[in-house]
């Protein structure tokens, strides 16, 4: 049989660790638990663990420094950061040190049992060898806007391509054509007709661009403007932010189409009357 994984949990608030030892007893494991950085690292000196969960935010000793000192002694010992108050700063930190991961509050009994799980999988022979190797990607919630966004703008920035491309084709063949038009002394009427032709056949065209590319300008905004609020610290800014964006993005959605028939009437136009 297996001998019990013994998990020191590190947190000034004793409640959390109460939390953490009710969920993760019923699961087999033997809690440990510290309310300071040193009290950490002292019981880790003088006792075997299998896996660290800290908080990040502790009087005295911060949760980042507890990892970054029990990844330099011990690196083979996976180590997750809990918090409340994730940052890129910190993030990078904590990725630096080598830690499994972050757990981010409010914690519920699944994502305990699931961060001890997923961190305790890999045998300790391949953890030493990984101490050499970038950090176990750290997944956030910025991080997953920003490829749901990219993800969903991906076909429409395509079909842009795939429309303009054509477009910048055909201007110019025209554009060298009437050029080689002009060096052959061709009369300027005729020169003129043929552009006027060139600009009524490409009309459509124009206007489909417009249709199509104002809309991924549009959901471009909404992911910028609701990731740059998620990265903000003020609270008035950030939720201002997050409201406003999806309001002017549904703007471009919505009066794009009309800027593009509104172009595609005036070239149609234009050309009608040259």
């Amino acid at each position: 049989m297996d001998a019990i994984k013994k998990i020191l949990v590190v947190d000034d608030d004793p409640v959390v660790g109460k939390s953490f030892d009710r969920v993760l007893t019923r699961k087999g494991y033997a809690v440990i638990t510290a309310t300071s950085g040193q009290e950490a690292l002292d019981k880790l000196h003088n006792e075997r663990y299998d896996m660290v969960f800290t908080d990040i935010k502790m009087p005295g000793m911060s949760g980042l420094e507890v990892a970054e000192r029990v990844k330099a002694s011990q690196p083979w010992l996976p180590v997750v950061i809990v918090t409340g108050y994730g940052s890129q700063e910190s993030q990078a930190r904590a990725q630096a040190a080598g830690v499994s991961g972050f757990l981010h509050k409010p914690l519920s009994p699944e994502m305990i049992e699931g961060s001890a799980e997923l961190a305790l999988r890999a045998p300790v022979a391949a953890c030493v060898a990984e101490t050499v190797a970038p950090a176990t990607p750290v997944v956030t919630t910025r991080g997953a806007l920003k490829s749901a966004a990219l993800l969903i703008a991906a076909p429409f920035a395509g079909l842009a391509f795939v429309l303009a491309a054509p477009i910048i084709g055909l201007a110019t063949l025209v554009w060298m054509g009437l050029r080689a038009l002009a060096a052959r002394g061709v009369p300027q009427k005729a020169a003129r007709f043929l552009k006027n032709v060139a600009l009524f056949l490409g009309a459509p065209f124009i206007g489909l661009a417009y249709l199509v590319a104002f809309p991924v300008i549009g959901m471009g905004m909404i992911a910028w403007m609701g990731i740059k609020a998620l990265d903000k610290h003020e609270k008035v800014r950030q939720t201002v932010l997050f409201v406003a964006a999806p309001v002017i993005g549904l703007c471009f959605v919505l009066f794009a189409p009309i800027v593009g028939l509104v172009m595609l009437a005036k070239t149609g136009v234009q050309a009608l009357r040259k």
